[in-house]
């Protein structure tokens, strides 16, 4: 019975532990303009990167016909 309760103790420390730690992290989005041109830059890839990569895209088309092949090989 003392094991259990030992254990159930454990738990019960980890749980408050982890509770503390993400309580403390401060969840905020980046407020410098530095971090909200990274943030815009890696949606506006993400949202390229879905419509280049739909399975229609990819299966339908020959690798160098792709917008990324376009994309990656523009001259700049």
């Amino acid at each position: 019975m003392t094991s259990v309760l030992v254990l159930f103790g454990v738990l019960g420390a980890l749980v408050v532990l982890l509770v503390v730690v993400l309580l403390r992290r401060n969840s905020s989005r980046t407020q410098t303009a530095d971090g909200l041109l990274i943030e815009r830059d890696a949606r506006l890839q993400a949202e390229m990167d879905r419509v280049s990569f739909n399975a229609r895209s990819v299966d339908n088309a020959a690798p160098t016909w792709s917008d990324v092949y376009h994309r990656r090989h523009r001259h700049r």
